[in-house]
């Protein structure tokens, strides 16, 4: 056990003193927030180039009806053939031909949009949208409705579900499907960073240290379990080190940021803050002046996010890093200790990494329906539980299923740091020779 301290000390100290450490200690969670904030962006943002879509009309339904948006304008054209347009389409300025044939009313097959380019899914849904609104019009007019105009305006109502989270005492908290879907995201996309990124540093260093041929020295010394197991627990150190720098930046980040756009005021008055916005009276104003300072978006974020058990997320969080984490880098270190060089290894990674993109996968459905049967059994094989499981998490998961999960992966665990030490100990001075499925199956029995 000492010696496993000693080379587990070693690979620490190796590391932390490296400058790459020091900055990607202090710039990781600036990195992290650009990186998802970037990401949440580009997701929302639109193409802002104006394309306007030559309309010929049928059926006769649709002249002057299809509203034109700030990006999409509609021209509508008379007196020429589909199959004449066609072929002026290229040379005209215009994005595409939207047709509408006169059996509109009771084929949903009646529309075509021609184009050169593929159109985008917010193109095709803005035209569908609009010309079943139009039909759905159509169809109501026949009824010779009075006013009709104004009982459509009348009636269209939106509708925002607020989700109140009930706990065991009774307490109701207001809580957002969308803000733990982003936390869910972060925890299990940080996960598969992780281990993928940490694991893969195992592979190379025992990869290292056998091209070198220095394994050879440091194995007159100490067994080939023990070098396999403190490099496995250096590194996993090390990246315990690193997240809790992160961690610790973070909450002062947020904390900074509630501090200034959220500062300590009753509950009260947040509570009567929207009666003051949409306009209150004046004496009511006046007894709580400082609410009209605060941005009422912000509020309703930090309120949601007690409604978030982050001591649950976060010691989760820590548990699957380091379940997971040793659980792959035990494999990816019998990966190392199996090939003289790392082209080689990319033969043995892809069956390895693809449990944690499946687990990616299943992340997107378990979102959706955190309670299906999907995202409960990937949520309970240990390939794929420390990503799946996180995703579910800050939904809300039984503490027994919990418990469940940390078990399997435990038990895992040893089964694998077993499986990868009886191919570390014979790979790990095997040289010329790559090593196939079968020669390490056949390793296993040494």
């Amino acid at each position: 056990m000492n010696k496993i301290w000693l080379i587990t000390q070693r690979e620490y100290l190796t590391r932390i003193r490296k400058k790459s450490f020091i900055i990607m200690s202090i710039l990781g969670p600036l990195i992290f927030a650009g990186f998802f904030g970037l990401s949440f962006y580009f997701s929302s943002t639109q193409d802002t180039e104006i394309k306007t879509i030559a309309v010929i009309d049928s059926s006769g339904m649709f002249i002057k009806r299809l509203p034109d948006t700030q990006y999409l304008k509609f021209e509508y054209l008379t007196n020429i053939k589909v199959s004449d347009f066609k072929k002026l389409l290229k040379e005209s300025n215009y994005y595409g031909l939207l047709y509408i044939s006169p059996i509109i009313a009771y084929s949903p097959k009646a529309v075509q949009l021609y184009s050169f380019q593929q159109p985008s899914l917010n193109i095709t849904q803005q035209i569908a949208n609009s010309i079943e609104k139009e039909v759905r019009n159509q169809k109501l007019l026949a009824y010779n409705i009075q006013n009709l105009d104004n009982i459509l305006k009348s009636i269209e109502t939106r509708i925002d579900v607020s989700t109140i989270k009930l706990t065991d005492s009774g307490e109701e908290n207001e809580s957002s499907t969308g803000l733990a879907m982003a936390v869910a995201y972060i925890g299990s996309f940080l996960i598969y960073m992780f281990i993928l990124m940490f694991g893969i540093q195992v592979m190379r260093g025992v990869l290292e240290e056998k091209t070198n041929r220095i394994v050879e020295v440091i194995l007159s010394s100490v067994k080939p379990f023990q070098l396999m197991m403190g490099k496995v627990l250096g590194v996993a150190i090390t990246a315990l080190i690193q997240f809790t720098i992160w961690v610790i930046l973070s909450v002062a980040f947020v904390m900074i940021v509630k501090t200034a756009f959220m500062p300590d005021i009753p509950p009260a008055a947040i509570a009567n803050q929207p009666q003051s916005i949409m306009g209150a009276s004046n004496a009511a104003a006046a007894t709580t002046p400082q609410v009209t300072t605060i941005n009422p978006e912000i509020a309703n974020v930090f309120t949601m996010l007690d409604s978030i058990n982050f001591y649950v997320v976060i010691g989760s969080f820590i548990f699957y890093f380091i379940g997971g984490y040793l659980l792959y880098a035990s494999l990816f270190a019998a990966v190392g200790a199996a090939v003289d060089n790392e082209t080689d290894t990319q033969q043995f990674m892809f069956p390895i990494t693809l449990p944690l993109i499946i687990g990616i996968m299943v992340m997107i459905s378990a979102f959706r329906d955190p309670e299906s049967s999907l995202a409960f059994w990937f949520s309970m094989i240990p390939l794929t539980s420390p990503i799946v499981m996180m995703a579910r998490i800050p939904f809300g998961v039984p503490y027994t299923e919990i418990a469940i999960s940390m078990a399997i992966l435990i038990a895992t665990f040893i089964g694998a740091i077993w499986f990868a030490a009886k191919i570390y100990r014979t790979g790990i001075l095997m040289y010329g020779k790559k090593a196939t499925l079968i020669e390490m199956i056949k390793w296993l029995r040494y």
